[in-house]
């Protein structure tokens, strides 16, 4: 049986984006991790979060804030994935990844963090890329492990109370900062 997924052929494109994207990018966010769309790809947090993930005042943030930049993806000119880079001495933070749902499990995520990793490298000399995922999401830490991020055991508590991260459905959820050297 033949378990190889199917090369993707169409061409992607990366650039940062601009306020005029926001529009776009909250509903892509939102449908990468809540919400029943979110259960069509395999990194919804729709099980252990409601609500929304971010809103427009928080993707405008990231785009323009000084050092960071929202990465965008788009395959045939269409927005289909994104992310976050921020500049932090001789690190990088990598965040707010969103791949739309259908994409999912093909190897675009792969390419797009890849891809990240080399511009931080060339643009900000960076050496290293963090990033939090929230520790019971095993399977999605499992998946950066294989992509050479590791575990530092590092954790920050996951803001309860503030609805403008979610409706947490458990009182266990806390972020992991994984970490990869990029040299």
């Amino acid at each position: 049986m033949d378990t190889a997924v199917p090369q993707d052929t169409s061409r992607i494109g990366y650039r940062d984006a601009v306020e005029d994207d926001v529009p776009v990018l909250v509903p892509l966010i939102e449908s990468a991790y809540r919400g029943d769309s979110s259960r069509t790809g395999w990194t919804t947090e729709a099980d252990i979060l409601e609500g929304q993930r971010t809103d427009a005042e928080g993707v405008r943030a990231v785009i323009t804030a000084p050092g960071s930049r929202l990465m965008v993806v788009e395959r045939d000119g269409e927005v289909v994935a994104c992310c976050q880079l921020e500049h932090r001495g001789d690190a990088a933070y990598f965040g707010m990844f969103a791949v739309r749902p259908e994409l999912q499990g093909a190897g675009l995520g792969r390419r797009i963090i890849a891809e990240a990793e080399r511009r931080v490298r060339e643009v900000w000399g960076v050496r290293e890329m963090h990033m939090t995922v929230i520790s019971v999401r095993e399977e999605l830490i499992a998946w950066y492990e294989r992509r050479g991020y590791r575990r530092t055991g590092r954790m920050t508590p996951f803001p309860y109370g503030d609805e403008r991260f979610g409706l947490p459905q458990r009182d266990d959820l806390q972020f992991e900062l994984l970490v990869k050297p990029l040299v």
